[in-house]
């Protein structure tokens, strides 16, 4: 209509718009390009489709308000290659007539309502390789046989169910393309299966917020080094209770993130992760870490989070960390660190946050830390800080947190 001035009968209605769009198109603000009717995807809600339509290979209707229950129907959709219906409140069992899917290649259900027991048997599908069932209402265990039943899958998402318990078992090494496992906040128990190091295709693994145990020399870290594609590695809120070795230092040199947060890990940081020179979080708090930073940190010149914060560290900061020139997060609070702050940290004008309460630290505050002009919060509190206060303080504009309690500040409050 947009090109061809000739008004239809049918569609007199649109006689306003259709001037309106086709003035624009004639002065070159707007571009109309045909769409074939076989692709015009609202079509699948407002019209009666053809048989080849509604047997149209993908169906997403994730995150729109659909309640109710998948119906049993929907096992007659046998050329479905996706089915996405995620962030819905879809309620009940999940049918087994899924499995009927013969085709089908991503499976996305997460973030529903979805209850019943997590029968792994209905996704027994030759081609599945995505499987998403996340934060639903599931409960079950993980299968012995789980790896014949899902003979090809790459990624499976299982994170936030009710009641998953249980362990990992060892059969998972079986999973020879998986990329990526999430099991994270469920009720697993039981040792990290060292096993998880012959999938060495492995490049996402969230075991955080379960029951997780381990050997004191946290073995399978060192199996993990078998996985050279790994980027993200999440271990948070697991009472592993026991010491990094020396080979985490030689994980992925792809590794990105290393979260292992509250896990009762105790002993020294071993320097050998100064080699993981890809990490940009490192993220360690609320363990019983000891001795000092190593001095590899600031070979890790990525890193843009450093968290160990609330552990038992002592020695300097040091001025390693200003080799760090893309960091934008220090949490190193409530440890016992102690000597001055760095001068050179005003060198780090990426940073956003500095959290370095609860310490031991002396000396004065460094002028340079006015230069650090996108300081958000700025927590030197409860430590043996002595001085004037710098007036450069004052530069530090976007700051919505400065606390510089409990210390032994001298003089006034500059202007």
């Amino acid at each position: 209509m947009s090109k061809n001035p000739v008004l239809h009968s049918k569609v007199k209605h649109d006689a306003v718009d259709f001037h309106f769009v086709r003035h624009h198109v004639n002065i070159k603000k707007v571009r109309v390009v045909h769409i074939h009717a076989a692709d015009q995807i609202a079509d699948t809600l407002t019209k009666a489709l053809p048989k080849l339509a509604s047997e149209k290979n993908i169906f997403k209707l994730g995150l729109n308000n659909l309640s109710g229950f998948l119906p049993r129907e929907i096992g007659n959709l046998t050329k479905m290659q996706i089915l996405q219906l995620s962030g819905n409140k879809l309620i009940g069992k999940i049918p087994k007539e899924i499995s009927n899917l013969v085709e089908l290649e991503k499976l996305d259900l997460s973030l529903n309502s979805f209850s019943g027991p997590l029968d792994m048997e209905i996704f027994n599908i030759s081609r599945l390789r995505i499987i998403e069932l996340s934060l639903n209402n599931l409960s079950g265990s993980l299968p012995p046989n789980m790896c014949s039943i899902l003979p090809n899958i790459e990624e499976l998402f299982l994170g936030g169910l009710t009641n998953l318990v249980g362990t990992i078992p060892h059969s998972i090494s079986n999973f020879s393309k998986l990329t990526k496992l999430e099991l994270s906040d469920n009720k697993l128990t039981g040792l990290i299966p060292n096993s998880l190091g012959y999938l060495t295709n492995l490049q996402f693994l969230n075991l955080g917020e379960n029951n997780f145990t381990s050997d004191s020399s946290l073995s399978f870290l060192t199996s993990l080094t078998n996985c050279k594609n790994l980027t993200d590695l999440y271990l948070p809120f697991n009472p592993l209770n026991g010491m990094l070795p020396a080979s985490t230092g030689n994980l992925s040199i792809s590794l990105r993130k290393f979260y292992a947060g509250n896990c009762k890990i105790k002993g020294r940081i071993p320097n050998e992760v100064g080699n993981l020179r890809s990490l940009l979080d490192l993220d360690l708090p609320g363990n019983n870490l000891v001795g000092s930073i190593p001095t590899s940190i600031g070979n890790l010149r990525s890193l843009q989070q450093f968290n160990l914060n609330n552990n038992k560290l002592t020695g300097f900061i040091g001025d390693n960390m200003c080799k760090l020139q893309h960091l934008g997060d220090i949490y190193l609070d409530q440890n016992q660190l102690s000597g001055y702050l760095p001068n050179c940290l005003g060198n780090i004008t990426s940073l956003r946050e500095i959290c370095l309460g609860s310490n031991k630290l002396s000396s004065n505050i460094p002028p340079s830390l006015g230069n650090l002009q996108d300081l958000v919060v700025l927590d030197l509190s409860s430590n043996n800080i002595v001085g004037s206060l710098p007036s450069e303080i004052g530069n530090l504009k976007a700051a919505t947190l400065i606390d510089l309690s409990m210390n032994r500040f001298s003089n006034g409050i500059p202007r």
